[in-house]
């Protein structure tokens, strides 16, 4: 329902901002269409993210998750771009939206908006949050929009439409970017964010019978499932203080904000190729 809200929201913004001549509308449209294409994306891919382990992708379908936001900030950075050079070539222009029609739309949207921030506000889950959090954020640009049409109408400075359309914008470009640099980070295995690796090879040395560790690797999954490897050098052979020493570290790790574990003991005269790369 809030894919196609959205989705249904964004097509009366698209045509209201090229009936009202209003760059401003037309970029807010485009930030509801990255609202659309997150929830969208979200709502196909959570089914795909939800099976299991297979012969082709042995850690499950997980990063599915997150592909689709990192491939809609993408749609987002290059669309905020775009308009804000036709925004530009508008100011050159002299183009003067139509204040009255912008007023219309902009108090529609703050109903809309204002109506479905208020039915989730109060929510105790996270996603509720958020999304009341996101809402809000519609709420103040209409109201923007709504200062900026009343300023047009009564002094006729249509430059102050441009000048909002490149204020949403840079906003949308900022999260987009902000959005992609978290998305890459996942993509290319980066130390996920609340981990300290350093910390976690002092408490890991730390443990009974654990002499020295190397080949740490730490990385997330989708953004929220943390999974590490590492090798542990220790000084006894016997079956029973391994297995202790084992669920021990695992333990640690998980209070420290690992989620999935492969831990590989040796004796600290072994030769380990790893150890040096």
């Amino acid at each position: 329902m809030a894919f196609f809200f959205n989705l249904a929201f964004t097509v009366v913004e698209v045509f209201g901002g090229l009936w009202t001549n209003s760059m401003a509308v037309l970029s807010d449209a485009l930030h509801d269409l990255g609202d659309s294409l997150v929830l969208g994306a979200a709502w196909y891919l959570s089914h795909i993210a939800v099976r299991g382990r297979d012969g082709k992708y042995s850690y499950g379908y997980g990063r599915y998750g997150m592909l689709g936001g990192w491939l809609t900030a993408l749609v987002l950075a290059v669309g905020s771009l775009v308009l804000m050079v036709f925004t530009l070539a508008r100011m050159h222009a002299g183009h003067q939206p139509h204040a009255e029609g912008m007023m219309a739309l902009a108090v529609f949207g703050l109903a809309m908006n204002g109506i479905a921030a208020w039915k989730l506000h109060g929510g105790s889950s996270l996603n509720e949050h958020g999304a009341f959090l996101h809402l809000m954020e519609d709420v103040l640009g209409w109201a923007a929009v709504l200062v900026g049409a009343v300023v047009i109408r009564f002094t006729g400075w249509g430059i102050v439409d441009s000048l909002l359309s490149i204020a949403i914008n840079i906003y949308v470009l900022f999260n987009a970017v902000r959005t992609l640099r978290k998305g890459t980070g996942i993509l290319m295995q980066r130390l996920p964010e609340g981990i300290d690796g350093e910390a976690i090879t002092m408490a890991l040395r730390a443990l009974p019978h654990v002499t020295g560790s190397h080949d740490q690797h730490a990385w997330s999954l989708d953004g929220e499932y943390v999974i590490l490897t590492v090798h542990l050098e220790v000084d006894t052979t016997d079956a029973e203080e391994r297995a202790q020493l084992t669920a021990s570290a695992r333990e640690l790790l998980q209070r420290m904000g690992v989620n999935h574990a492969t831990i590989e003991m040796e004796r600290p005269q072994d030769l380990c190729e790893l150890a040096h790369h």
